[in-house]
């Protein structure tokens, strides 16, 4: 009997009952919010988590609570350094993963920016493009042979994905005027799009993708914008929610926003997730353009799964970044 999880469901409340020894699991972006507590939950049922954090200072002290709640449990919990920014940290890290050779049974790409000021990576990517999408792009894609078959891949993207659809003629904003809201629904499209994509490339070797979108959470994510804008969006959401006779918009607590990550990584079956975009422990339904939907509303667009887009994407993200994972080797053989 399957349990049916939602919106106000928590990382525990989706993990009752499950035991994860055995399993290993990488996190990126656990220096704060999401990261933290899915790599929590998981170590906490017993997996071996391997966290990537860009400061890796800030992310030893901030994941004391992960080592004593995986020490508990028979779980273990280590950390990589990993910037998304720079594709010379991203390649680094992957080599030195490579290189251990040690497989891993899910990778949840969690890390994150959001309507950031106009800037670039270290490589010239606009910044949100740049680390959201090309980061974890060269990164998963060179530790793809290392998850192993029944493994499976978690995107973290949002539902800010309905505030723009990628633009793979001017994806650095040259001639576009830049626009923090537009920049980032382009980057958390990519990431659906790659989960598409890369779902596509590896399904047949029993290795599943998936994009999650984890709800409205108040985590580090929001440092870049106006208070009071951030308030004037909470204000509207609410007035939306009373006009249909409904209580206040709430933020989700943070194991209710890690919990649809841990769902679609351990949970829900392959099947069900491989290919989808996921949202509030289940998998979202695509909401036809002309819909108008809120903030607060579910769904995601067309564009955001189309496979012919997804295509493009990848091929334009090879070019990008100058490396091509079409033809890669697709499983390391563990002994």
């Amino acid at each position: 009997m399957a349990n049916v999880f939602g919106a106000t469901s928590t990382t525990e409340d989706v993990l009752s009952g499950v035991n994860l020894q055995g399993k290993r699991i990488l996190v990126t972006g656990v220096s704060a919010g999401l990261g933290i507590e899915t790599a929590r939950a998981l170590a906490a049922h017993g997996a071996q988590v391997v966290g990537a954090a860009r400061d890796l200072t800030k992310a030893e002290a901030a994941t004391a609570q992960v080592r004593t709640d995986a020490a508990a449990s028979g779980g273990s919990f280590g950390l990589v350094e990993l910037d998304l920014a720079s594709l010379k940290s991203v390649r680094a890290c992957a080599d030195g993963l490579l290189a251990k050779g040690e497989p891993f049974d899910v990778v949840i790409a969690n890390a994150g920016v959001m309507a950031t000021p106009f800037g670039h990576t270290a490589d010239g990517f606009e910044t949100q493009f740049g680390t959201n999408h090309l980061g974890h792009f060269v990164f998963v894609n060179r530790i793809a042979p290392l998850i192993g078959s029944g493994g499976r891949l978690v995107d973290l993207s949002s539902s800010g994905h309905r505030f723009a659809n990628v633009d793979l003629d001017d994806p650095n904003f040259e001639r576009t005027p830049y626009d923090p809201f537009v920049a980032y629904g382009r980057s958390k499209t990519a990431n659906i799009l790659f989960a598409v994509a890369f779902d596509q490339r590896h399904r047949g070797r029993g290795v599943r993708a998936a994009a999650v979108h984890p709800g409205g959470i108040q985590t580090e994510l929001a440092r870049h914008m106006d208070p009071s804008h951030l308030q004037a969006m909470v204000d509207q959401m609410s007035k939306q929610l009373e006009a249909e006779g409904k209580g206040p918009f709430q933020f989700k607590t943070v194991p209710q926003g890690a919990a649809t990550s841990v769902w679609a990584g351990v949970v829900a079956s392959a099947g069900e997730i491989g290919g989808q975009y996921c949202e509030n422990c289940h998998v979202g339904k695509i909401v036809s353009d002309d819909v108008t939907i809120s903030a607060i509303s579910e769904g995601v667009r067309g564009y955001a799964l189309d496979p012919n887009n997804a295509e493009a994407l990848w091929k334009k993200s090879e070019e990008m970044v100058g490396e091509s994972f079409s033809d890669q080797p697709l499983a390391m053989k563990f002994h």
